[in-house]
């Protein structure tokens, strides 16, 4: 009789096995939540299993050896009290109805209850990985139940001790087949991590070969992207919008995108208001001939829809469940990539912006002290004056015909000595001026080594009696080119130094600020500011230009 009963399970196990193998239901087993449709098919279905389980039993003095507590424990152990405590009610009723006054039927309905409840227990409160064997402990105890109600309820007793004795053990023993199918859709369960890992891995190698492109994001960019995921997921259509428009589309349909680029699909639009991913596995509207499977997933900036990611397919009932899986994730690495685009554009746009704000406050800066120098010159010493009057235009022509951000490292020079010519006109013998250049290939911005001269001679050198020199240099190193300033005056004091590491402009040092802030933006760091035993060193190093 114990092996007529394993036949039988047996037999049960090989219909789930055959039945786990189906796509559509091995998604459904895969799947995280499920929609009441879905557990209504599973109840539907373990119901089945129930009563097949309850005519297919053995019959033994009116009493029927079966696999109905197997089906119903491992339905709510699986699935919980929606599936297990309705298989249990109704395949209890009909175990009772189709033996109405049998010795047997009212301790069956009472057990098949009572085992939807106990299995729906052991599913919210027993991890997944011991459900197996709690499944077989607890339906070892339903049966034991049933075979003391056969006894209680059975007259005369003793015909309830001669059926018991003939099916307990065959029953009892049977439920290891709980653990076997419990074992055996867990295992289809498990897989889902398997597919995850897979499809987390083709998200990105997508993002990998995508991410070039996110570099600069406009129309031709978005459409090489669609290109990119298309052919790795192997869709019909690929197509990314923004809010209200189409941006790029790739694929099967792609010539009614030339011309009308207005987003027209109603899942599309709902993806937008709701933020949630929207499926369809089916034919769709007008709008989209020859698309049967839609899958719409929103992007997200801050936690804001700012546009939809679409893969299409041709044949219906394609959006399966690692595509779910996979898509949804490539989407969150695509809203990254876009919004960490956006900020690295605004911070470039930033970045200009306060460059040329702060070259326009150098320059008015400069000017007021070259017409000082030349003014003072103009009566005494004429022919001097001519030379500053080219040097400040030489200067000033080039400043003004000036378009790129960088400028090589010897017009800078250049200018710098034209700067020099005017205030050693203006300070005579009190200024000497040494040039210590490596003869180095670097770009430079533009006046960042003019303002740390002029710091060195007002605030340098002009603070100590007597005369005092100052030293630019530019040197090469191993990766990178040092440029500096170093003066023989009264050393800078500490709070200017704190002031400009700390981004606190001073009024009377806002040259210094400006290079430094300019340094730090264009290289990452801005100037090294040292007091020397007799005067300041400030320097800054820029990367070499690969040769």
């Amino acid at each position: 009789m114990l092996m007529q009963l394993f036949e039988r399970a047996a037999l049960l196990l090989i219909i789930i096995f055959f039945m786990i193998r189906i796509s559509n239901v091995k998604q459904v087993l895969q799947k995280d939540t499920r929609s009441p449709k879905e557990y209504a098919v599973i109840t539907l279905l373990f119901c089945l299993f129930a009563i097949f389980g309850t005519y297919s039993g053995i019959s033994v003095e009116g009493s029927l050896v079966n696999v109905r507590i197997i089906v119903i424990m491992s339905a709510g152990i699986l699935f919980g009290p929606w599936v297990g405590i309705v298989v249990g009610i109704v395949s209890g009723i009909h175990r009772y109805l189709i033996d109405i006054g049998g010795v047997t039927s009212i301790p069956c309905l009472i057990t098949s209850i009572i085992a939807g409840f106990v299995a729906s227990y052991i599913h919210l409160r027993t991890i997944s990985s011991k459900r197996w064997i709690v499944g077989i402990i607890a339906g070892m105890a339903c049966e034991a139940l049933t075979m003391v109600l056969i006894v209680f309820f059975a007259h005369p007793t003793e015909l309830g001790w001669d059926i018991v004795s003939k099916i307990a053990v065959p029953m009892i023993l049977g439920q290891v087949n709980v653990g076997l199918i419990v074992l055996l859709i867990q295992s289809v369960e498990s897989e889902k991590e398997g597919i995850a890992a897979r499809q987390a891995k083709l998200a990105l190698d997508i993002a990998n070969k995508t991410l070039p492109y996110f570099r600069s994001i406009n129309s031709e960019s978005l459409h090489k992207i669609c290109e990119i995921i298309k052919e790795d997921i192997q869709a019909d259509a690929v197509a990314i919008t923004d809010l209200r428009q189409v941006q790029a589309y790739v694929g099967f349909g792609e010539e009614r995108y030339l011309m009308r680029h207005e987003i027209i699909s109603e899942l599309t639009k709902k993806t937008i208001r709701t933020g949630q991913f929207e499926i369809s596995n089916h034919a769709l509207d007008e709008s989209m001939p020859g698309i049967q499977s839609l899958l719409v997933i929103p992007l997200q900036e801050r936690d804001e829809v700012t546009g939809t990611l679409k893969i299409y397919y041709r044949k219906a009932h394609k959006i399966t469940y690692p595509l779910q899986t996979m898509a949804v994730g490539l989407s969150q690495i695509i809203s990254t990539l876009m919004e960490v685009s956006r900020v690295e554009e605004m911070k470039e746009m930033a970045n200009k912006a306060e460059l040329k704000a702060l070259q326009t406050t150098i320059q008015p800066h400069f000017l007021f002290n070259a017409l000082n120098a030349i003014g003072s010159s103009i009566r005494t010493k004429p022919d001097k004056a001519r030379e500053l009057i080219v040097n400040l235009s030489g200067y000033m022509r080039y400043n003004l015909e000036l378009t790129d951000e960088v400028i090589d490292i010897h017009k800078e020079l250049e200018q710098v000595r034209n700067y020099v010519e005017i205030e050693k006109a203006r300070f005579g013998n009190r200024l000497n001026v040494i040039y210590d250049v490596d003869e180095v290939a670097v770009k430079i911005p533009s006046l960042v080594i003019q303002p740390l001269v002029e710091n060195a001679i007002i605030h340098g050198i002009l603070k100590v009696k007597g005369a005092g020199t100052v030293t630019i240099y530019v040197k090469e190193k191993r990766d990178t080119v040092r440029i500096g300033v170093a003066d023989t005056g009264i050393g800078i004091d500490q709070e200017v130094i704190d002031n400009v590491m700390n981004e606190r402009i001073a009024a009377h040092h806002i040259g210094l600020f400006n290079v430094h802030k300019r340094v730090q933006l264009l290289y990452g760091q801005g100037l090294s500011i040292q007091r020397l035993m007799k005067g300041t060193d400030i320097c800054f190093d820029i990367p070499k230009e690969p040769s």
